[in-house]
């Protein structure tokens, strides 16, 4: 008997699919938000500073500053007004901080730059919740493919963020890069319009389960989800490192054109999300742990690029390479982390993940510019090493520990 004969499950499994297909629409757009803010956000912090442009990338930590706060206000939001009514208020802040951002532009205000992109990130923040929300909706053994679909929407944001930001750098003459964040506004409108169409389940009233929930600490503390967490707070605060300095590094180290920096984004998102349409089925087979190995293996693959020069290739493919790492290690690391809780267990769990991976995430921001500025490109690589190491020792423990004993 196939899964989607046993009664109940073929209809759940084609809402499932129907809630993916539309959630990945929103990613799609909604995500564009962070592609086109990475590409253009330290290169508008730089212009829009005096002498000292230590501070260049502190919009952008104010960006995952937000994603941070957002992981706080998307749980708030779906325990008070429903997970519906809170991913359109994320798009509607998306539109909100767009505008705002532009409007400092026009007023040289760095800190009200700052702010704009901090509401970006909250919006980001709800964007992130996408992928938990299709994996609770979705049946168990669906649940790596409704990651890997939402996450492959990505791919329409890597196109759409990185073009947004060439097409709309000169715009609103002359008031460079303006028009790239004015154009945030429309997009979050049309996520909005799509989040409307959702159906999503309750997870309280048809949880599978009459067991009450676990305490937080009880759940955070457990082997597998530490080692989820863990690694996925370093594939994503890696990538974010990279991703920030790259830009900084090619058009103010290097004097390439800011449009060819910001196509190395675009590869790099390509990268991001690309694989997406079979890392799922690569999780199925080989397991989520085996995965993340690879990813790991991959981000030391993109140090070793980009030690080797500073040309135009080193930069792009580097950046490719940290996004297909970057794919594997965190959607690996995600499936880990939802598997180590229960439904009616969600919101609390993934709140606090989200606040501790977005919050590092934005310490790596914010030291992106400070090493970029004392230290230089060829320093920063060397981060990589370390991090990468320590999750790939803790993966291997928890491969040990799963390992079946031999019987005697």
């Amino acid at each position: 008997m196939s899964a989607v004969s046993v009664p109940g499950l073929e209809q759940q499994l084609n809402d499932a699919k129907r809630n993916v297909f539309l959630l990945s629409m929103a990613q799609a757009i909604m995500g564009s938000a962070g592609p086109l803010s990475f590409s253009v956000g330290a290169l508008a912090g730089y212009q829009l500073l005096g002498a000292d442009k230590s501070l260049a990338t502190a919009p952008l930590t104010g960006f995952n500053i937000g994603v941070a706060f957002g992981a706080i206000a998307v749980a708030l939001a779906a325990r008070f007004l429903g997970r519906k009514a809170g991913f359109i208020l994320g798009a509607l802040l998306c539109s909100t901080g767009g505008a705002l951002a532009a409007i400092a532009l026009f007023r040289t205000d760095f800190w009200l730059f700052a702010l704009g992109l901090l509401l970006i990130g909250v919006a980001g923040g709800f964007t992130q919740k996408i992928r938990f929300a299709a994996a609770d909706a979705s049946p168990s053994f669906y649940k790596p493919k409704a990651i890997s679909w939402i996450l492959a929407g990505g791919i329409i944001s890597a196109i759409l963020g990185p073009q947004l930001a060439i097409f709309g750098k000169d715009l609103l003459e002359p008031v460079m890069f303006a028009g790239a964040f004015m154009a945030l506004v429309p997009l979050g409108l049309i996520a909005a319009a799509i989040f409307c169409f959702l159906t999503l389940p309750d997870l309280k009233d048809h949880s599978t389960t009459r067991e009450p929930a676990r305490p937080l600490k009880e759940i955070v503390l457990t082997h597998r989800f530490m080692t989820g967490m863990v690694c996925g707070i370093g594939t994503y605060a890696l990538m974010t490192f990279m991703m920030i300095g790259a830009p900084l590094a090619m058009v103010i180290g290097c004097g390439f054109p800011s449009e060819l920096a910001t196509l190395g984004i675009q590869w790099h998102v390509l990268g991001m999300f690309g694989p997406s349409f079979f890392t799922g089925m690569l999780i199925s087979r080989f397991g989520a742990e085996k995965v993340v190995a690879a990813g790991l293996f991959v981000l030391m693959a993109c140090a070793t690029v980009a030690h080797m020069g500073i040309e135009l290739w080193n930069f792009w493919a580097a950046l490719i390479l940290l996004g297909i790492g970057w794919n594997f290690g965190f959607i690996g690391a995600t499936a880990i982390v939802s598997s180590s809780y229960r439904p009616h267990e969600a919101d609390k769990v993934q709140g606090f993940h989200d606040i501790i991976l977005f919050g590092t995430v934005a310490l790596s921001s914010f030291t992106s510019g400070q090493v970029f500025t004392a230290w230089g490109w060829s320093v920063m690589n060397l981060v990589i090493w370390p991090v990468a190491g320590t999750c790939l020792l803790l993966i291997l423990f928890l491969l040990l520990k799963q390992k079946p004993k031999a019987v005697s």
